[in-house]
């Protein structure tokens, strides 16, 4: 057995690649739409898992926006994705100033929630050992639910 990849459907496909390319900083590896299913998929992939993905198929998170409106519920119940990265404090800064907010901050330099424009709880930790806590994340209350 071998884990492919997490689907998570979408309502607004530009605001959701916005949200996990241009902010998060995943990449798009493949699209297909479908005009009989009348859908789009369009599969991301973290750029240290690029080349494993468009080889044998690493993990990816698949984005699927049925063309014709839906209401979705979920996101806390999805539970949540989880990434590692290289610098927390860097990306929960990048994220803030692209109008992402922080739910759940950095403050051990080790651990932080956000949540995508669909609603889905992201985790991101820390590679390696925790950085150093420090401001503004060490006294970042949390905001709304992780």
């Amino acid at each position: 057995m071998q884990y492919l990849h997490t689907m998570i459907r979408v309502s607004d496909l530009d605001a959701s690649l916005k949200f996990y390319c241009d902010l998060l900083g995943l990449e798009e590896v493949r699209r297909r739409d479908s005009e009989r299913g009348r859908f789009t998929l369009v599969f991301l992939t973290a750029p240290e898992d690029r080349e494993r993905a468009l080889e044998d198929g690493a993990p990816m998170i698949e984005l699927t926006c049925n063309w014709d409106p839906e209401e979705y519920g979920g996101g806390r119940n999805f539970g949540h994705l989880a990434y590692r990265v290289d610098n927390i404090y860097d990306l929960c800064e990048h994220l803030q100033k692209g109008g992402v907010v922080i739910n759940r901050p950095p403050r051990d330099g080790r651990m932080a929630f956000v949540r995508s424009p669909d609603n889905i709880s992201i985790e991101l930790l820390q590679k390696g050992e925790p950085l150093e806590p420090r401001e503004p994340w060490l006294s970042m209350e949390n905001t709304g639910t992780w």
